[in-house]
This record gives structure tokens, C-alpha cells and sequence, in this order.
């Protein structure tokens, strides 16, 4: 009966690890319309959602604009070096140019589609050259399947990001953008 109870005990010791393992990240995005919760995937890409945390964490994201937004596809921001309005190199012409003063990540491609709500990394032609924007798509975009990383999914207010200011022209660019007003990280 010891042995028992010690392996039940082991059992559920190594259950709670586990739990802790995947427990939820969560990341909140305060717009002007509202919250947006998006839970994170580290199960998916580790590297991407840690620098993510980072930089929310440092409040570096804090009122970043969305410097690139076309209806039916997705949400640009994240631009932290260019795109933060208040910051000491904000500059609306070069928002989207940018990244943190933290190195670019490795690609960590995976199955997980892009559908709507799906939030992904941006990078340039390079696939290792994801820093610190992102992007929320509206609606789905297979042709972005194993081509950007993928770092969460949208668990509440998708209302909110359906209000965010869109750009005009091909690439989306939007004069006098919305902004990410507050970001934070919680984890369940």
C-alpha cells in the first residue's frame, strides 16, 4: 500500500509539472475599442513567444502603432523602434522598418494554420529575421502556412481588433494609426 501512495504521489507531483509546463500565456493588448487576450503558443515557438514576454514585459510594445493594416488579410505593429508614438525615434515614415535592440530569431515554422484571430511573426525576406512585429490576421491565410511563424491565437476581442484603423494602397501603410495603448503578460 506505501508503494502505492508514494507512486500516486509521484503521479501527481509530475501532473502539476506538467500542468506548469503548458500552463496558458496570455497576452493583452489594451486598444481603443477594448481588450484583446491572445493566447500564446511557447509549445509551438518557444524563441518567438519568450521574446515576445520580453519585450511586453518591458513595456516596449506600449503604445506602438499598427503601421500596416489591409481589410480581409491582417494587423501590422510591433515595430518598437520606429513605431512607438512618444519614443525617442518615432517616425511615421519608417514605422514597420524596425525591430527592438534584441537579436533576430530563428524561424520556427510549424503545421498550425493561419486563420482568423491567428497571430504570427513578421519578419523580411530572410526566414531568420523575425524580431519583434507581429501581425493578427482578419481571416485566413493558408499561404502563409509553414512560410511565418505562428505565436498565438486570439481567445477574446477579435471584435476590437476588427475595429482597428485600416491602411489604403497595396501594402496597407495607414496615416495617423491606431495604437496597442497598453500590453501586458499573465500567465494561468
Amino acid at each position: 500500500m506505501k508503494l502505492l501512495h508514494t507512486a500516486f504521489a509521484g503521479l501527481v507531483a509530475f501532473a502539476s509539472m506538467a500542468g506548469a509546463a503548458y500552463a496558458d500565456d496570455l497576452l493583452t493588448i489594451q486598444l481603443k475599442d477594448g481588450p484583446v487576450v491572445i493566447k500564446l503558443a511557447p509549445e509551438v515557438a518557444p524563441k518567438h513567444v519568450a521574446q515576445i514576454e520580453a519585450l511586453a514585459s518591458k513595456g516596449e510594445y506600449d503604445n506602438v502603432v499598427f503601421h500596416r493594416v489591409i481589410d480581409g488579410f491582417m494587423a501590422q505593429t510591433g515595430d518598437v523602434e520606429f513605431g512607438k508614438q512618444g519614443g525617442a525615434k518615432f517616425n511615421p515614415k519608417r514605422a514597420g522598418m524596425g525591430g527592438s535592440e534584441m537579436p533576430d530569431i530563428p524561424a520556427e515554422f510549424s503545421k498550425v494554420p493561419f486563420k482568423r484571430g491567428t497571430v504570427g511573426m513578421a519578419r523580411s525576406q530572410s526566414p531568420n529575421s523575425a524580431n519583434s512585429q507581429f501581425f493578427i490576421m482578419f481571416d485566413e491565410g493558408a499561404f502563409l502556412n509553414g512560410q511565418y511563424t505562428v505565436v498565438g491565437q486570439v481567445q477574446s476581442g477579435m471584435e476590437f481588433v476588427d475595429k482597428i484603423k485600416r491602411g489604403e494602397g497595396g501594402n496597407g501603410e495607414v496615416s495617423n494609426p491606431d495604437k496597442m495603448i497598453k500590453v501586458t503578460v499573465t500567465k494561468k
